[in-house]
């Protein structure tokens, strides 16, 4: 039976496959084309069972892997080839909705909403008296919402250390440039993200984040790491690296100091200067005209008009928002 990924109500309503992204163990080893098990023995039934259970899994789980131990070689041997050779790599996804979900005989126990006699409100009680044998409809299509086409390199600049601490404890292979050097590469800055209001893990984690991607002559330094994703662990590389997956170093605030804003200007000072701004630039005077006939709160916010200006000039911080992480398809 696979995972019972239910949320207030019982398994008979049918249920959605887990989504279990790299945080995850069984996530994680799947970047690295391994086998992963997670064994849900934890609760309701007594330990002796419980840890009886376990045991007579990993058994089968050793049969199984010596049976097919051939095969399972093979598929890991080919795994990365038939990854990259597709040039393009799903890096978020979502349940389809027009796939038809899969039909499980699924063993249960009749549940029923009763009064709680602790809080005001009902509870969830199932009846181990009634159990049942039926089948459940269960959605285990995911179609991918964002993809990546797989570059060549990934480079990150030097400096980084929690970042290549990790790349190192997952045995990535890289290089670093010997001399200075300017490549054009991808450029990726923050355009949007939204966090997470709770704690989890230790982090507030990111999500929903999008980039604004450009191809620039960059200058790298000595020192800087090149990582090439022809590897065995490109899709690690490309899990972590790419700041929209769904856990990227990005997501887990690896990189949280390039959304500050250091620099920024005094409004009596930098107004003389956005005049002068619109006066000899046509492009961010056609723009801000623009916003302020199309966005009625901007058009009531003096200092968000300041700011437009201000971020579209010579003036702003180039640093702001650019994650040092570069693609090359050379």
């Amino acid at each position: 039976t696979p995972y019972v990924n239910v949320w207030g109500g019982t398994p008979k309503e049918g249920w959605s496959q887990f989504y279990d992204s790299p945080r995850y163990s069984t996530g994680y080893t799947t970047l690295f084309n391994t086998l992963g098990m997670m064994v849900e023995t934890h609760m309701l039934k007594p330990y002796k069972i419980r840890v009886e259970q376990t045991y007579e899994l990993l058994l089968s789980m050793l049969d199984f892997t010596e049976e097919r131990s051939v095969d399972i070689k093979i598929v890991r041997k080919n795994a990365i080839d038939e990854i990259l050779k597709k040039k393009i790599y799903p890096i978020t996804f979502e349940i389809d909705p027009k796939k038809k979900p899969s039909v499980i005989q699924f063993r249960g126990y009749e549940g029923e909403m009763i009064a709680s006699k602790v809080t005001n409100g009902k509870r969830l009680l199932y009846d181990v008296t009634k159990p049942y044998l039926e089948p459940v409809d269960y959605f285990n299509e995911y179609r991918p919402t964002k993809e990546i086409t797989i570059p060549k390199a990934y480079i990150l600049k030097q400096g980084w250390h929690r970042v290549v601490e990790r790349l190192k404890n997952n045995q990535i292979f890289y290089t670093q440039f010997k001399k200075d050097t300017t490549l054009v590469v991808e450029t990726l800055h923050i355009d949007d993200y939204k966090t997470r209001t709770s704690a989890y893990e230790g982090h507030y984690l990111h999500y929903n984040t999008s980039v604004k991607i450009d191809s620039n002559a960059v200058h790298f330094s000595k020192g800087d790491l090149y990582i090439p994703v022809h590897q065995k662990g490109a899709r690690y590389i490309m899990e972590t690296l790419e700041p929209e997956a769904t856990d990227s170093f990005f997501n887990w605030n690896f990189f949280d100091s390039v959304l500050q804003q250091k620099e920024g200007y005094s409004g009596y000072v930098f107004e003389d200067v956005a005049e002068q701004i619109l006066k000899e630039n046509t492009t961010i005077k056609d723009a801000f005209e623009a916003k302020m006939v199309t966005d009625k709160d901007f058009e009531k916010n003096p200092r968000a008009q300041l700011n437009f200006i201000y971020k579209r000039s010579l003036h702003y911080e180039k640093a702001h928002l650019l994650l040092p992480i570069y693609k090359a398809y050379e």
